[in-house]
């Protein structure tokens, strides 16, 4: 008897309703930047987090409390960039 394959995973970045696939063995990297001043975030179930996440089966969903989020591989290359008005990503640190 052989297995399927697994299954990619969906994941969808809120509050944008930005839905990818990822394969098996993928992993990436969602990152978020506070818009107020004092960089605190609002939003999530636990104070100042930038970040929830909602696990199921075949999928996750990220809500992102910030004004905008940057999702990009291990490596540091794009995948997407939620809003034009996002600062550099810089994975040189």
């Amino acid at each position: 008897m052989t297995h399927p394959p697994e299954a990619a995973l969906e994941l969808t970045v809120e509050p944008w309703a930005e839905t990818h696939q990822l394969l098996p063995e993928q992993t990436w990297v969602i990152v978020t930047h506070s818009s107020a001043a004092d960089g605190s975030w609002s939003g999530t179930l636990r104070e100042d987090e930038p970040f929830q996440v909602d696990h199921r089966p075949e999928s996750v969903t990220v809500w992102v409390n910030g004004n905008c989020f940057h999702l990009s591989d291990t490596e540091g290359d794009v995948i997407e960039s939620a809003d034009w008005q996002c600062p550099a990503q810089d994975f040189s640190s």
